[in-house]
């Protein structure tokens, strides 16, 4: 039987049109989603952060592109509020805040890569909405080529600001064990950014990093290698299955929700621990309550948990399918199933939590 819209006369006209305010700020987004990948592409944004104030015939002829598309892409950006313009001289120019955000790769805050991964949902809506048709799952590897490079940037820049200098040093006695010499697997290591940023910090160490997906272990192996000391290497292997045993540290970034079996995946991090081993768990943030992820970061959570993860553990064998807003508790819950007899939150931002297990 056929759904039938009931139309109501109630609804309060301040409301209704509040909301429709609310969408068109949200239809602009949409839109303005390609332009950014294009922008970032074509090297549009370093050139009028490098070179600004332009005109749109200037930024055109300083990255080769047609100026009448340039035009209209920084019309649109000025629109958006991504770029400045000034009216009297018809030239566009970036603020310090639009140039940390769009043009330089190494800001903490660049969100190009979110950009990238919301361009790769948008082409692959087709799997997903036939995926909700079958209940059936979108592997990582079915996706587009943008979601493994735009995982890597997004992610990048936490990594980077935080897993040496904060979440390492919030583990009980794992810099000590690292700074002496330790085996370390990272698991569901991507394209290797955490790998390389443990091995360079800790050279005595050992640093193995296992992912399923071939081509990003591939693409981990090509641009990074095995690091200056050697101490660095990267292997195409499943989460539960991955080699080695002895481990003094296992990490997972923002991985477990992703995995088809996460307490599988975690006993079996468990059993390639060495006794007094410490499993490092960092997680998407959320608050175990929905009504408390009702808010801007569990909005991009839990739409790309809907595009990515879920359909990601849907297509894997058990299919637990916890989403990217699963919680301290849930993720407690899922280390203790897998034999951990300590569990604790050692760290946490806006944007992860970092949870200690051990034996």
């Amino acid at each position: 039987m056929e759904d039938t819209i009931v139309r109501t006369e109630t609804a309060d006209e301040a409301k209704l049109q509040e909301f429709v305010g609310r969408m068109l700020g949200d239809l602009g987004a949409a839109y303005i989603v390609p332009l950014v990948r294009i922008g970032d592409e074509l090297g549009l944004y370093k050139a009028l952060a490098a070179h600004g104030p332009l005109s749109s015939g200037e930024l055109a002829r300083r990255t080769a592109t047609a100026e009448r598309y340039v035009r209209e892409w920084l019309s649109a950006h000025a629109a958006a509020g991504y770029v400045q313009y000034d009216g009297a001289s018809g030239h566009f120019s970036m603020t310090p805040e639009q140039m940390m955000v769009f043009a330089d790769p190494d800001s903490p805050v660049c969100m190009l890569g979110a950009f990238e991964i919301a361009y790769a949902s948008a082409i692959d809506t087709p799997k997903v909405a036939e995926a909700f048709r079958t209940g059936h799952g979108v592997g990582w590897h079915d996706h587009h080529q943008c979601l493994f490079t735009g995982v890597e940037r997004f992610f990048r820049a936490g990594y980077e600001a935080n897993l040496i200098q904060g979440w390492l040093p919030s583990l009980d006695g794992v810099v000590e064990k690292l700074e002496r010499g330790a085996r370390v697997a990272d698991v569901g290591c991507g394209h290797g950014v955490t790998t390389a940023l443990m091995a360079k910090a800790f050279p005595r160490s050992t640093v193995i990093g296992f992912d399923n997906h071939r081509g990003s272990i591939e693409r981990a192996s090509q641009r990074i290698g095995t690091g200056a000391g050697g101490n660095l290497s990267f292997e195409v292997s499943g989460a539960s299955g991955f080699p080695g045993s002895g481990y003094d540290l296992v990490t997972m970034f923002d991985c477990l929700h992703d995995m088809g079996d996460p307490v599988g995946a975690a006993a079996h991090a468990l059993r390639s621990l060495s006794p007094d081993g410490t499993l490092m768990l960092v997680e998407p943030f959320a608050h175990d309550r929905l009504e408390d992820n009702l808010n801007p970061v569990g909005r991009v959570y839990y739409a790309a948990s809907t595009m990515i993860c879920t359909p990601a553990s849907l297509a894997q064998e058990v299919g637990l399918a916890l989403g990217a807003q699963a919680g301290e508790a849930r993720l407690t819950e899922i280390l203790t199933r897998a034999g951990f007899g300590s569990v604790r939150r050692a760290a946490e931002t806006p944007f992860n939590i970092v949870l200690e297990a051990k034996p």
